[in-house]
């Protein structure tokens, strides 16, 4: 990356600190440190996940849920890329005969793009894991590269990229099985390559093309973090701009990298939301209430607190905070990261990055606002104070809870009521107090001496591990198909199939299971948002066995209804109630009945 300068006017960025240690000329700087990194991230992966390692190829971490619906993508996708030659955005076999635009949901085209290769040599369950694994290395990595590439110092950035690679943000989404959350290997990239395309006077490609692949690529791994990269990057950019002195100056030096970044950007961005884009204009993506976001709504309390999956201290967290909502909650920025954050804070101007770390801490006071989403909550539960006793009888109600910037944001912002889990802001404040922390370390080292560097960055590092480490996964889980699905994909033709209960029907694993009868599903979506035909025919279904629910499987086309007896305190009743809308028992597979039109 190049070095440019800022603006023509002194700055405190422009000021360093002569202990800090300096990056060597670009040409003469060997590249094999960051294949060591990642050597050193990996390892930790498999550490930090473990037993994984040993069964890639048969099994995942946690129980099973949205975990099993990534590993059906994965293979839908290979599928459909390389067999049926169609675009997997649209699954025409499931939620049938409407069928299923994946946009209801997450696609994440950009893990998908590491997944299916890895899934091509293991399989499916291969191709998942081996991601998974893989985001930790990468983003480690990206952080590391932003941290060396500021400060020159491989101790600090091997610090900084151990805090961002092994979040335990992270390792929450890793062990429910969220593909797409935990494709945060971008996030560093871009803002590392905003930061140096704002500072220059004249053109330099390499920060455009990075920014901008970069924010395509946050696009393609989620909606979420688009839209939340675009809000936390304004903010970023507005620090910056408050911090210049020259705005004349570095609008005519910084213009064209502006617009060639937006030009970069503009089709990889326009291609990650056009499917949503679409699904949007047609009505069927609708807008949350306010009391379904408020319930997503962090807590203070959620950045300061150990994760509950921690080794030593997750157990008690649990056991003496209300930790329900730990997976969207486990925000815990890290007492290293915390105090090496503020080392850099305060030590601005000795660091050489003063202006960048005004526009971290910008970044991640708004981040964290955000993150407290619609309402003030106090350890996970809303704090309400009492109404004045003269308002009482207008807003008839003796309490209410406190609003915040994003109740305002949720009522008139652009698709900001379609999130549900503002709590996923609070990753910008990680990424931040990452960075930071990366910085403080670079301050902290440079007063080592250099003999001793090596061995105090190792002590940070372990003292970062012993911070986040997670205790052994002791739940592997796998999905094996079921009698009923052999069954089913031995019969000819290709009539669809029911599952009832018809809660079952929107299970992930069938999703899962559809894939290996090879015949059409009535249900089988994984959807933030309901298709029309599942908001429709839901009332009735959810009546069966009853006149108006045959009725509709017919009309729907299906063939073959698969009853889980398990699923009806008395089932010999309900067989009776089937066998009179005119369905004949065919096969019991397992627990699984299946009837076909007489």
């Amino acid at each position: 990356m190049e070095t440019t300068t800022a603006v023509s006017a002194q700055t405190p960025e422009q000021t360093s600190d002569r202990a800090s240690p300096a990056p060597a000329p670009a040409g003469r700087r060997s590249a094999w440190h960051f294949l060591w990194a990642g050597v050193f991230y990996a390892g930790l992966a498999v550490l930090f996940t473990w037993p994984l390692a040993l069964h890639m190829s048969s099994q995942f971490v946690g129980q099973v849920g949205d975990n099993i619906y990534f590993i059906w993508l994965i293979e839908w996708a290979r599928r459909a890329l390389f067999q049926l030659h169609i675009s997997p955005v649209f699954v025409p076999f499931l939620n049938y005969p409407q069928g299923w635009n994946l946009a209801f949901t997450e696609i994440t085209p950009a893990q998908l793009a590491i997944a299916i290769p890895a899934s091509l040599v293991g399989g499916a369950y291969f191709g998942y894991n081996f991601t998974l694994l893989a985001s930790f290395v990468l983003s480690g990595l990206a952080m590391y590269i932003w941290i060396e590439h500021l400060t020159g110092s491989r101790g600090a950035a091997l610090v900084a990229g151990t805090i961002f690679g092994f979040l335990p943000f992270r390792m929450s989404h890793f062990l429910i099985g969220h593909l797409n959350l935990t494709g945060t290997q971008w996030l560093p990239l871009f803002f590392m390559g905003l930061y140096d395309l704002l500072r220059p006077g004249r053109w330099t490609w390499k920060p455009v093309v990075l920014a901008g692949v970069s924010l395509g690529l946050v696009g393609l791994t989620s909606m979420y973090y688009l839209y939340m990269c675009i809000l936390a990057a304004a903010v970023f950019v507005l620090a910056y701009l408050v911090q210049i002195r020259q705005r004349a100056a570095w609008v005519r030096g910084v213009w064209k990298n502006v617009l060639g970044f937006g030009a970069v950007a503009a089709p990889l961005v326009f291609v990650s939301i056009l499917p949503f884009l679409q699904l949007s204009r047609s009505g069927a993506m609708t807008n949350r209430t306010v009391a379904y976001a408020s319930m997503y709504s962090a807590s203070p309390t959620d950045f300061l607190l150990p994760s509950t999956l921690h080794f030593l201290f997750g157990r008690w967290v649990g056991a003496h905070f209300d930790r329900s909502l730990w997976i969207e909650g486990t925000l815990y920025i890290g007492a290293v990261a915390l105090v090496l954050g503020v080392i850099a804070f305060l030590r601005r101007r000795q660091t050489g990055n003063a202006i960048l770390i005004w526009m971290l801490v910008g970044m991640a006071a708004f981040a964290f606002v955000m993150a407290l989403g619609t309402n003030l909550h106090w350890l996970n539960q809303p704090v309400m104070v009492r109404v004045p006793a003269f308002l009482q009888r207008w807003v008839h109600r003796e309490t209410a809870p406190i609003p915040l910037p994003s109740f305002a944001m949720f009522l008139y912002f652009p698709f900001f009521a379609k999130m549900r889990a503002l709590m996923r802001f609070g990753l910008f404040v990680l990424v931040a107090t990452s960075a930071l922390a990366g910085l403080g370390a670079a301050w902290v080292l440079g007063r080592v001496r250099p003999a001793r560097r090596a061995l105090a960055a190792g002590l940070l590092v372990a003292l970062v591990i012993f911070d986040f480490y997670p205790r052994p996964f002791a739940t592997l889980s796998s999905v094996q198909p079921r009698p009923v699905d052999a069954w089913l994909a031995q019969q000819p033709g290709s009539g669809a199939v029911a599952q009832f209960p018809f809660s079952q029907e929107v299970d992930q694993v069938q999703t899962y299971y559809s894939q290996f009868y090879n015949k059409p599903f009535i249900g089988g979506f994984f959807a933030a948002f309901e298709p029309p035909q599942y908001s429709r025919i839901k009332p009735v279904l959810d009546g069966f066995p009853s006149p108006e629910s045959a009725a509709l499987l017919r009309q729907l086309g299906v063939a073959f209804v698969v009853v889980d007896s398990t699923g009806y305190p008395d089932f010999p009743a309900v067989r009776k109630q089937i066998e009179a809308l005119g369905l004949v028992e065919k096969t019991v597979q397992a627990n699984e009945v299946v009837y076909e039109w007489k």
